[in-house]
């Protein structure tokens, strides 16, 4: 993987890690109810689970393209509209409420209340199985590739919730201006833009 297309995936996920989401939310309320150290249990519990998702739907695209090298490009175009749709959605959508959180669940259940959340989810299977493939390159080895990916994503997570953790009342206060808010949604959305732009273009000149 490139310098450029590894930098690609580190915004898409970086900025999919600040979008907030029920496990910001999780993580925002274990931050509040016990500090930092403590919320970023959850934090562990998701990126766990992130590993299982990634597993399954990397493992499921990489063996598709293997057998059907001209699917590349169709899962790229495919990958590339869901980051559109998402990135449109973000910037339009109504600004993040952090103010209800919900409840923190008890400290002893912290990290597997993480995983449940995520593992329950379907949406990262469907996510990371029809983005990862934009970020693929098919002149480079899979496998370097894929746990190139899996770290990144692992890792850009983590900071993500690990800023929500450390800094919940900061952000919570600044993110009730609804300018501010707005300004936040539409960073994010056209980073998601560039990233998906960027990457495939990237693996596909020759």
């Amino acid at each position: 993987m490139s310098l450029d297309v590894w930098l690609a995936l580190v915004a898409l996920f970086g900025i999919g890690g600040l979008t907030p989401g029920p496990a910001v939310m999780l993580v925002l309320a274990s931050s509040f109810r016990y500090g930092f150290k403590p919320a970023m249990l959850p934090a562990l519990g998701i990126a766990s689970a992130n590993v299982i998702w990634l597993l399954l739907a990397a493992s499921g695209a990489f063996a598709l393209v293997k057998a059907f090298p001209a699917l590349l490009l169709g899962m790229k175009g495919l990958g590339l509209l869901v980051i559109l749709y998402m990135a449109f959605t973000t910037m339009t959508g109504p600004p993040p409420d952090l103010d209800h959180t919900g409840e923190a669940p008890k400290r002893s259940h912290l990290y597997g209340q993480g995983v449940a959340l995520q593992i329950s989810s379907p949406l990262p299977l469907v996510y990371f199985g029809l983005l990862l493939p934009a970020y693929f390159d098919a002149e480079l080895p899979v496998l370097t590739q894929f746990w190139i990916m899996l770290a990144t994503v692992t890792v850009t997570e983590l900071l993500g919730l690990a800023v929500y953790a450390y800094g919940a009342t900061g952000i919570r206060r600044a993110l009730r201006d609804e300018k501010q808010a707005r300004i936040f949604n539409i960073f994010i959305g056209l980073v998601m833009i560039v990233s998906g732009i960027w990457a495939i273009w990237a693996t596909s000149v020759t």
